[in-house]
């Protein structure tokens, strides 16, 4: 019988299922030499539309777990389908500034901004289901998204075509009419930053311990370094390689490039440990509404998407019914939230609790509900009533 298949015939609750990840974490750690370990993850399938990707509000949650360790070296277990490459820049400086040696985990999926991080790291481990992704910039407008090098390359295919023919198609006009230099800039820009983080660490961090060419036995220089660093930040930059953003770039394609992987797969019981945690941490997010995840063997941060409409309609300004449903039992309630202290309790309602804790009352579990209060009042600029 299969890992997940043997975890679903057990009927795990929600605590079940983060006491088996805790355990877990700590035989991962044990395999690797009793290192620290923390988990940065994500729903990557996004069920919930809640804001999945990496973004400046991580960082206070990654810092506090980091806080909770101790060690000189940690492996990160990442799962991710990307996001701001600013704010893993400030999550590697955190790393950096606590740990001489990092490894990178992924057990499933690092694209984009994810791909970035890990290429920060002393050592990354994958495995044969793994994939890292193109680290193309991508440009999102309120109408259209579209990657910034694929717009770069149009923008030179159409400055080629200038010089050869001596004159502007005019089918190029309307495009070119929307264009202003600073937006030209600002997509070159954030080509650069992805290129330039991926090159620095690569050889700062990734590439340190190489010493001697395997080839000819002599010395690595710094600039040696360097050079193979921007080929594969140049490699994974180019969109017109990999056609699509989301595009899968697994071991072979990795090694391909130069970049030295660890294959954990090959290493048995470490290939256990993680396929078993990764499989907890997926039934994590597909038995629950939790999004995003931050964990060491000890400690914990969810985040949980509350199902809800929290934005009155106008002739509700004062009160506002809201659904919420219990992460581990999926109980359903609905609360009255009162925006005014006119408003009278409602009898069949929940009145929100003064705590922000509200305890299920099937499963006994406490459930936050300080998103949801922060959510209300930001759309209504007004506050709860308790």
């Amino acid at each position: 019988m299969g890992i997940y298949s043997d975890y679903l015939n057990k009927g795990m609750s929600f605590e079940d299922l983060s006491n088996a990840r805790k355990e877990q974490l700590k035989i991962i750690a044990s395999l690797r030499g009793n290192r620290d370990i923390v988990v940065y993850a994500s729903d990557i399938t996004n069920r919930s539309n809640a804001p999945v990707a990496i973004d400046f509000s991580d960082i206070l949650p990654f810092q506090d777990q980091l806080s909770n360790l101790n060690g000189d070296a940690i492996d990160v277990i990442l799962e991710t389908g990307g996001g701001i490459a600013e704010v893993v820049e400030d999550m590697v400086r955190l790393l950096r500034s606590k740990y001489k040696n990092i490894g990178i985990i992924i057990p499933g999926t690092a694209k984009s901004a994810g791909t970035i991080f890990s290429m920060a790291a002393d050592e990354i481990l994958m495995g044969n289901a793994s994939s890292l992704g193109p680290i193309d910039a991508q440009i999102i407008t309120p109408t259209k998204r579209f990657s910034a090098d694929a717009f770069l390359e149009g923008l030179e295919k159409i400055k080629s075509d200038v010089l050869v023919t001596g004159r502007l198609n005019p089918a190029y006009i309307p495009i070119l009419q929307n264009i202003s230099p600073g937006e030209i800039q600002s997509y070159e820009n954030a080509q650069n930053f992805s290129r330039t983080l991926v090159t620095q660490w690569l050889s700062q961090y990734k590439f340190a311990s190489w010493a001697n060419h395997s080839s000819s036995g002599l010395p690595v220089t710094q600039n040696e370094k360097e050079i193979q660093a921007k080929k594969i930040a140049d490699k994974l930059c180019k969109h017109s390689d990999w056609l699509t953003h989301g595009r899968s770039i697994p071991i072979p394609e990795l090694e391909a490039m130069g970049l030295q992987i660890t294959n954990y797969t090959k290493i048995a019981a470490l290939n256990e440990a993680i396929t078993r945690y990764y499989t907890l941490l997926k039934m994590s997010f597909e038995s629950t509404n939790l999004y995003k995840l931050f964990e060491t063997t000890s400690t914990q941060i969810l985040r949980f998407a509350i199902n809800n409409n929290p934005s009155p309609s106008p002739n509700q300004v004062n009160n506002a019914n809201v659904d919420v449903e219990c992460p581990n039992c999926k109980t359903k309630y609905v609360f009255q939230i009162k925006l005014s202290p006119e408003v009278q309790s409602e009898a069949n309602k929940i009145q929100y609790p003064q705590n922000d804790i509200f305890i299920c009352k099937s499963c006994k579990m406490n459930i936050n509900l300080a998103p949801l209060r922060m959510q209300v009042e930001s759309q209504t600029g007004k506050k709860i009533i308790v």
